[in-house]
C-alpha cells in the first residue's frame, strides 16, 4: 500500500519540480508567446477573408500582411531575448526621447483614423507611435524606480521624475484622442509603481486624478460626447442596437452562437460584414462563434499562464529594475488583454483596444513581441536559468551529434 501511495503521488511531485525548474518562466514565456502569435495568424486569416473578398481583394490580404508583421516580429523578438539586462538599463532614457518625439510629431502631422490622431505615415511605413511608447515607458520607469527603490517610501523619490514622465507621456498620447491606449498605459504605470514599493496613499492619489482627467476632459467635453454616448448605451437600461450598441451587440451574438465548441474554424456569420472590427478589436467574438467556449477559455487561460510567468520574473529576480519592468510589460499586456475581452463581452464600453498578439496591427504586434522578448532576456538570467539551458542546450547539441553520425554511416 505504501509503494502505491508513492506511485499516485509521483506525478504531483514531477509537475511540482517542472514549477520549480529555474527555466520554467523561459519555457512558459516562449510557449505562450509562441501559440497566441499562431492563434492570431489562424483567427486573422479566417476572419478577414469575407471583407477582403468584398473589397475586391485577395482572400489571403489581411492574412499576408499580418504573417508579414509577424515575420518582422520574430528577429525583433529573438534579439530581445539575448539583450543582456544592462543594455535595456541604457536604452530606457534615449528610448523614453524617441517615444516623445514620434508622439509630437503625430499631434503635428499624425494621420486621423476612427477619430483618433495616433498614426505617422513616412511613404510605405505607417506605424502608431503610441506602442513604441508603451515598452520605452515601461523600460524607463524600470530603471528609475529601480534605482531609487529603497527611497521610494517618500512621496518626493516615489514622484520624481517617474510620475512626470509617466504623465507627459500619456498627455501626448490623450491630445491625440487615443483614449484606449492611455487607460492601457495607465495599468502600465500602474504594474510599475506598484511592484517599486510606491506608497499606496500616492498611489490612490493618483487613480482619482486620472480617473477625474478621464471621466471629466475626455467624455464630458471637446468629442467625448460619442465616448459617453457609449458609456450609457453599455450600462444603461436602454440600447439603440442601429448606432450606439451595435457592435457590441454583435460581438456577444457570436459568442452565444458558438455554443461550447463553436460552429467551426472559418464558419462564423457575424465576420459577413455584421461584426465591424472583426479581425481587429472583436476578435475575440470570432474566436468564441467559430471555437466556442473551448477557444475562448484557451485564449483566457494562455493570457493567465502569461501573467503567471511573469509574476514568477518578479519573485524570482534580485535585479529591482527587472521587477518593475516585467511587472509593467504584464500589466501593459495581460491588462489590455482582458480590457479588450471585457469590452466584447460587453462589460466594458467600446474603448477601441486589440487583443495583444492575436488581433491584426503591426504596430501593436511587433512592439508586443519586442516587450516579451524583453522578459524572456530577463527569465533567461533568472538565478540558475542561465546553467540549466546552457546544459540543456549541450544536451541537444550532443543529441544532433549522434543523429548526424548515425546518418553518415548509413
Amino acid at each position: 500500500m505504501a509503494t502505491t501511495s508513492t506511485n499516485r503521488g509521483a506525478p504531483a511531485r514531477s509537475w511540482l519540480g517542472q514549477w520549480n525548474s529555474n527555466v520554467s518562466s523561459y519555457y512558459l514565456l516562449v510557449g505562450v508567446t509562441g501559440l497566441l502569435t499562431v492563434i492570431g495568424l489562424i483567427m486573422v486569416l479566417s476572419s478577414s477573408t469575407v471583407t477582403s473578398i468584398a473589397a475586391d481583394e485577395s482572400p489571403y490580404a489581411a492574412f499576408l500582411v499580418q504573417a508579414q508583421y509577424a515575420l518582422m516580429g520574430l528577429p525583433v523578438l529573438l534579439i530581445a531575448a539575448h539583450l543582456p539586462v544592462r543594455w535595456y538599463k541604457r536604452l530606457a532614457l534615449p528610448g523614453l526621447a524617441i517615444a516623445l518625439v514620434l508622439l509630437v510629431a503625430v499631434i503635428f502631422m499624425g494621420e486621423v483614423t476612427n477619430g483618433q490622431q495616433n498614426w505617422l505615415v513616412f511613404g510605405p511605413v505607417r506605424f502608431q507611435p503610441s506602442e513604441l511608447a508603451k515598452l520605452a515607458l515601461a523600460i524607463w520607469l524600470g530603471t528609475v524606480l529601480g534605482r531609487k527603490q529603497a527611497l521610494l517610501g517618500s512621496w518626493s523619490h516615489a514622484i520624481l521624475p517617474a510620475a512626470p514622465g509617466a504623465v507627459l507621456v500619456l498627455g501626448l498620447v490623450l491630445a491625440g484622442g487615443d483614449l484606449g491606449t492611455a487607460l492601457v498605459m495607465g495599468l502600465l504605470v500602474a504594474g510599475a509603481f506598484f511592484v517599486s514599493g510606491v506608497p499606496m496613499s500616492l498611489m490612490t492619489l493618483g487613480g482619482v486624478l486620472a480617473a477625474f482627467v478621464v471621466g471629466y476632459v475626455f467624455i464630458l467635453q471637446q468629442d467625448g460626447g460619442d465616448r459617453l454616448q457609449r458609456i450609457i448605451a453599455t450600462y444603461g437600461a436602454e440600447c439603440d442596437a442601429a448606432s450606439d450598441c451595435y457592435q457590441s451587440l454583435h460581438g456577444l451574438f457570436g459568442l452565444g452562437t458558438g455554443g461550447l465548441w463553436g460552429v467551426g474554424l472559418g464558419g462564423s456569420r457575424e465576420k459577413w460584414n455584421y461584426l465591424p472590427e472583426a479581425h481587429n478589436d472583436f476578435i475575440f467574438a470570432v474566436i468564441g462563434e467559430e471555437l466556442g467556449l473551448f477557444g475562448t477559455v484557451l485564449v483566457l487561460a494562455l493570457f493567465a499562464v502569461l501573467g503567471l510567468a511573469m509574476s514568477r520574473v518578479i519573485r524570482r529576480h534580485a535585479d529591482p529594475f527587472v521587477k518593475v519592468t516585467t511587472a509593467a510589460v504584464g500589466c501593459w499586456i495581460v491588462g489590455q488583454a482582458f480590457v479588450n475581452i471585457g469590452v466584447v463581452i460587453g462589460v466594458l464600453p467600446v474603448i477601441g483596444v486589440p487583443l495583444p498578439l492575436v488581433s491584426a496591427g503591426g504596430s501593436a504586434l511587433i512592439t508586443t513581441m519586442a516587450a516579451l522578448g524583453m522578459v524572456i532576456s530577463f527569465a533567461r538570467t533568472e538565478p540558475g536559468a542561465a546553467k540549466a539551458l546552457a546544459a540543456r542546450g549541450s544536451v541537444v547539441r550532443k543529441s544532433l551529434a549522434v543523429l548526424g553520425g548515425a546518418v553518415r554511416r548509413r
